[in-house]
């Protein structure tokens, strides 16, 4: 089976874990991968996540993170995909939920949040959308 969107699948497989309220959720590793998840766990979003190997083939297992029964992601969505990139300017990066949530970059300077790249003076492709 061929993925399209790799990182969409990841953001898929988040969301449908919290609503099923799932602790732990598997998706396959890739670099893109990990420094999202790195990011997410920097900002707080999820607990941490693991590098296992199932079945000859390399998976992150993530850690979800909830919050009196509730997910602390409210809403995880992809900004840019494969057939419509998305690109902003440091000038017009977008505040999520009044600073509330990030947006997380892929810049010239690796994947960072919005508030990082803001500081850095950098802009890039909007990967996706937390809060």
């Amino acid at each position: 089976m061929v993925m399209t969107d790799p990182l969409g699948d990841m953001l898929t497989r988040i969301r449908n874990a919290q609503m099923r309220k799932m602790s732990k959720v598997l998706t396959p590793a890739s670099k893109l991968r990990k420094n999202v998840l790195d990011v997410l766990a920097a900002e707080g979003f999820i607990r941490g996540y693991a590098e296992v190997s199932a079945a000859g083939q390399s998976e992150f297992e993530i850690e979800l993170k909830y919050f009196d029964g509730l997910p602390v992601i409210r809403t995880i969505e992809r900004v840019s995909k494969p057939g419509r990139r998305v690109y902003a300017s440091v000038k017009n990066l977008p505040r999520v939920a009044n600073g509330l949530g990030v947006s997380i970059l892929s810049t010239p300077r690796g994947v960072m949040a919005d508030h990082e790249a803001r500081e850095q003076n950098v802009g890039g492709e909007v990967l996706c959308r937390v809060f």
